[in-house]
C-alpha cells in the first residue's frame, strides 16, 4: 500500500514510517515541522536505507494537500499532524481547536475530493476523561476531557465517525493511545522535543544525561501504591507496528472503529524512574511537586480489542523502554541537531 503519514516526522510518525518501510509498503510525508525535524526523515532514511518522499507543508493548506493527492495515488492516510502539548493547549486553547480542527477538516475534503476514504487516525486516552474503573475499555463513555488538547481529540473522533456513517465507503480506525515512550533500538530516531519537555519520559533523560539537573514528581498522595500517578506506557516501536496492522484492518472493513494500543499494565512514576535508574546505571534525582491540574490517579488500557482485531500485542517490556530511551539521549544529547557521530 501507499500511505501518506500526515505528522510523519514527527516521533511516533517517524518510527510508524520505519515500521511501513520494512513491512513493504510505500511511506509519503508531509510535516510543517513545527514540532518534528527534518533531520528524522534523514534518520529513517538512513534506517530503511532507500528515499522517503517527504513535502514540507501544513496540512490546513487545501491547495498543497491538493498537489500532493494529485501526484500520488494513496490506498490510505494516517493522520497524526497536529499540536500535541497539554499545558500549552490550556494556554492556548484557540490556537489548538484551529491547528487541529482545521488541519483534520482539510484533509478530509482533499481525500473526499480524490476518493481516498481510509484513514487511521492518531487519536488519545485522554477522551476517555477520568474514568472510575481501570482498565479503560473501547466502549466507556467519555465523561469529558481536563483540556484542549484531550477536546480536539475527541471532537475529531467524532468528525470521522460522522464521515464513516453518512458514507458507508469509508473506513476509519481509531487508536486510542496511552503513554508512547521508548526509541528505535538503532538510536537514530526518537523523542526530541522542543524547549522544556512536557511528558515524563523525555523530561527524565534530560536529567540523566544532566541537561536538567533534577525531575519534578507532580504528586505523591494519589490514591496508588506509592503514591503517584500510574500510567500505562507503551514502547513507540509497539505502537508504530499497531499502526501497520490498522492500515490492513482499514483495507478490509468499512465504519469506523476504536481501538486502544496500550500494554494493559499500569507504572507509577517512580516505578519508571527507578527502572530507568536501574536498567542504565544512572541516578535521576527528583523532588516531590505540588500536584498538576487536570492529573488524574491512574489510567491503563485493555488492549484485548486490538489482539482481536489486528492481531496486536506490545512485545517490549519497560526496561526496554527505558534503555531504548537512554540511548537515543546519549547518541541525541541536544536532538537531532546537536549529536555528534550520528
Amino acid at each position: 500500500m501507499k500511505i501518506l503519514l500526515t505528522g510523519g516526522a514527527g516521533f511516533i510518525g517517524s518510527h510508524t514510517c520505519v515500521e511501513l518501510c520494512q513491512a513493504g509498503h510505500e511511506a509519503v510525508i508531509v510535516d510543517n515541522y513545527v514540532n518534528s525535524s527534518p533531520e528524522a526523515v534523514r534518520r529513517v532514511e538512513k534506517i530503511v536505507r532507500h528515499p522517503v518522499v517527504c513535502y514540507e507543508a501544513d496540512v490546513r493548506d487545501a491547495a498543497a494537500m491538493n498537489r500532493i493527492f494529485d501526484e500520488h495515488s494513496f490506498d490510505a492516510v494516517i493522520h497524526f499532524a497536529g499540536l500535541k502539548a497539554v499545558g500549552e493547549s490550556v494556554a492556548q486553547p484557540l490556537r489548538y481547536y484551529r491547528n487541529n480542527l482545521d488541519s483534520t477538516l482539510t484533509l478530509m475534503e482533499v481525500m473526499q475530493a480524490h476518493g481516498v476514504k481510509r484513514i487511521v487516525f492518531s487519536s488519545s486516552a485522554t477522551v476517555y476523561g477520568n474514568q472510575p474503573v481501570v482498565p479503560y475499555r473501547e466502549d466507556m463513555p467519555s465523561l469529558g476531557c481536563t483540556n484542549p488538547y484531550g477536546w480536539t481529540k475527541f471532537m475529531i473522533e467524532k468528525i470521522l465517525e460522522g464521515q464513516a456513517a453518512a458514507d458507508p465507503e469509508w473506513s476509519v480506525v481509531l487508536l486510542r493511545y496511552f503513554n508512547p515512550i521508548g526509541a528505535h533500538a538503532s538510536g537514530l530516531i526518537g523523542e526530541d522535543p522542543s524547549g522544556i519537555p512536557n511528558n515524563l519520559m523525555p523530561y527524565i533523560a534530560k536529567v540523566a544525561v544532566g541537561e536538567l539537573d533534577h525531575l519534578n514528581v507532580f504528586g505523591n498522595d494519589y490514591p496508588t501504591k506509592d503514591g503517584t500517578g500510574v500510567r500505562d506506557y507503551i514502547h513507540v516501536v509497539d505502537l508504530a507496528r499497531g499502526h501497520v496492522l490498522a492500515c490492513g484492518y482499514a483495507a478490509e472493513h468499512t465504519g469506523s472503529e476504536i481501538i486502544n494500543l496500550g500494554t494493559g499494565v499500569g507504572y507509577s512514576v517512580l516505578d519508571l524512574v527507578h527502572t530507568f535508574d536501574r536498567v542504565n546505571n544512572v541516578h535521576i534525582p527528583y523532588v516531590i511537586a505540588p500536584r498538576r491540574a487536570g492529573d488524574i490517579a491512574e489510567n491503563y488500557a485493555d488492549p484485548s480489542k486490538a489482539l482481536a482485531l489486528l492481531g496486536w500485542k506490545a512485545e517490549k517490556n519497560l526496561e526496554d523502554m527505558c534503555r531504548d530511551t537512554y540511548h537515543f539521549q546519549t547518541l541525541n544529547p541536544k536532538g537531532y541537531h546537536g549529536s555528534a557521530g550520528v
